[in-house]
């Protein structure tokens, strides 16, 4: 009885090492870096590291757009205060003399010419 048991403890020993061998190789493929996932996420990763940099640019773009653009409004308030200032400074003006009309000239008279006929023996 203790022979039985013995085999059977080793064919069961064996069938899970041929069990965990057939794994192993499984997840060495899964795991490559050129064709399994472990390449797939090599190049996530790489993506990843290129959308970072991006948008840090981006980001730096646009902060310095910001500030340039702050920098016009400001500009732009300034010289609306100086046009509203120029506009209230006009009303101050005196009004211009009311002169005389200038007379329309008289229109040209008409003067009405006469062209040969091309076709015909005048």
């Amino acid at each position: 009885m203790d022979i039985i048991a013995d085999i059977l403890l080793v064919s069961g020993a064996l069938g899970a090492g041929f069990y965990c061998y057939v794994l192993a190789r499984r997840l060495s493929r899964f795991n490559d870096l050129e064709t399994g996932v472990g390449g797939a996420v090599a190049v996530l990763s790489a993506q990843v590291d290129d959308l970072t940099r991006t948008l840090n640019s981006a980001q730096a773009t646009a902060n310095a757009s910001t500030g340039s653009l702050g920098e016009l409004t400001d500009r732009a308030e300034d010289v609306a205060k100086r046009l509203e200032m120029l506009v209230a400074s006009m009303h101050d003006l005196p009004q211009p003399a009311a002169s005389a009309p200038e007379p329309a000239p008289e229109p040209a008279e008409p003067v009405f010419v006469r062209h040969a006929r091309s076709g015909s023996a005048a």
